[in-house]
């Protein structure tokens, strides 16, 4: 067969993705507090952009939706980003000047819980106390050298023998340093186990004798309600276990969490959902996000004073990263607000209800509802927060499988958790339901489940079997 050589022509089509265009896909899944890194980094590079007065340009009025579904749909005029579309951001405009700002809400409610930040934390709190006492140098510094290690629950998680390595002394006198620390306020402080925790607080209400130490010693009986077990071991009677029960109960198992920088802190929501007679109202929380501007004036200054042709070039191209900047943050706001307007609406049962109401929903169907890809609607759903009169729910939660309901219907997989949350929550420590019991309930609701099904919607919730709850009711009738 002869090879020869010719010339062909084909056409095909390739989304090319340009690189503004994948920071804005990265932008979309980012929620409002690391969006605050992005735009802090922004500000600190390029020098045309800067924060804005918020009063001095009102933001656009919140849109606000029907309880029922609307039959054209809410924000069909917005410019969202759809990633399935070709965006060509970042081009210069140099005649809209009025527009190229990103505006942050002037009346947007206050970040929850700022009292934390006014707080000790519990490095200062045991510092003072240092400083206070009666510690040599040395044991000040090797003390220090172990609150430094405590996570914000106020344990040692770093192995001790690699402590007094790293500060060149023996292991005694890092375990001296330690028992000083643990003598400090709050008592269970610098425990390096649950065990240790509560044993330490057990000594400074002097309450560690011989059975509390046994009590403490065999916590996974405690928690699997071994009752017959434990009176053996601590060689005590019901009345005396009841006691001790109730004694540990009292202790506090995250001691460093009193103060401020612990973990557990409020979830900071990027949708507001209000209501508004029979109405809602949809907005942005934008209380933590600034309202971006080009400083036109800086510009025509800097670019008047250009020595070359090269540093106009640099200028031209700051100005043009500053207005992509602007428009790409003003349209993962339009794409959130037409994403989450979308979701409010299929699940408007939801926020009529509440969960029981909830209807089972697919990123597919909302993404149909919106005109975008079903990938905008999950990198929207990422990381973002939503709040109602309800509470805060991350906007995932509203996206749920369904499972057979009454007739040919389905229910929302989140409903029929709430449901057996709310029948184990509600049974008598004498009647506690079995798996095959919460079956025969639900299936009298109209939830046609197989026990399987129960059962694994159950430990999803973290809820134990019949025979854990019971046992646990018995330990706490004992107390």
């Amino acid at each position: 067969m002869a090879l020869s050589a010719r010339l062909e022509m084909r056409q095909s089509q390739t989304l090319v993705m340009s690189p503004q265009m994948q920071q804005a896909v990265k932008l979309l899944a980012l929620s409002n507090l690391e969006l605050e890194t992005f735009i802090a980094q922004s500000l600190s590079a390029n020098p045309l952009l800067e924060v804005g007065d918020t009063a001095a340009e009102p933001a656009a009025e919140p849109d606000a939706i029907a309880a029922e579904p609307s039959a054209d749909g809410f924000g069909t005029g917005h410019d969202a980003l759809d990633l399935e579309e070709t965006w060509n951001g970042g081009g210069r405009d140099d005649g809209a000047w009025g527009s190229d700002s990103y505006a942050g809400g002037a009346d947007a409610p206050a970040e929850p819980d700022a009292r934390a930040a006014s707080l000790p934390t519990l490095s200062e709190h045991l510092a003072a106390q240092i400083a206070g006492a009666a510690f040599d140098r040395r044991e000040a510094q090797l003390a220090m050298a172990v609150i430094g290690e405590l996570d914000e629950a106020g344990y040692l998680a770093t192995p001790l023998d690699a402590l007094a390595r790293e500060h060149g002394v023996p292991v005694a006198e890092m375990e001296r340093a330690l028992k000083r620390v643990q003598s400090l306020d709050p008592p269970g402080i610098g425990a390096r186990t649950l065990a240790e925790c509560l044993a330490l607080q057990a000594r400074d209400a002097d309450r560690y004798d011989p059975c509390m130490a046994r009590l403490i010693d065999n916590l996974d009986l405690v928690a699997r309600g071994e009752v017959e077990r434990l009176k053996r071991l601590c060689e005590v009677d019901d009345e005396d276990l009841a006691d001790m029960l109730a004694e540990l109960r009292r202790y506090d198992p995250k001691p460093g969490c009193r103060f401020g920088g612990c973990g557990d802190e409020a979830i900071v929501p990027d949708v507001l959902v209000l209501p508004r007679g029979a109405d809602w109202e949809v907005r942005l929380n934008e209380a933590t996000l600034p309202r971006l501007v080009v400083n036109r004036p800086y510009y025509l200054e800097l670019r008047n004073g250009c020595p070359g042709k090269a540093a106009r070039r640099w200028l031209d191209e700051q100005l043009q990263e500053a207005n992509w900047i602007i428009r790409a943050l003003d349209q993962r706001q339009k794409t959130i607000l037409k994403t989450a307007a979308a979701i409010i609406r299929h699940q408007a049962g939801f926020f009529r209800q509440g969960v029981a109401a909830m209807r089972p929903l697919t990123l597919r169907e909302v993404a149909q509802d919106i005109a975008m890809h079903e990938s905008t609607v999950s990198r929207v759903a990422a990381n973002k927060y939503l709040s109602c009169p309800f509470g805060t729910f991350e906007l995932r939660y509203f996206f749920s499988s369904g499972v057979a309901a009454e007739g040919d219907g389905e229910a929302s997989s989140e409903a029929v958790k709430a449901r057996i949350r709310a029948l184990i929550a509600a049974e008598a420590p004498d009647a506690v339901l079995s798996d095959d019991a919460l079956v025969a309930v639900l299936r009298t609701e109209g939830y046609d489940l197989a026990r399987r099904t129960v059962a694994k919607y159950r430990e999803a919730l973290g809820l134990g079997s019949s025979v854990q709850r019971r046992r646990r009711h018995r330990l706490a009738g004992l107390a």
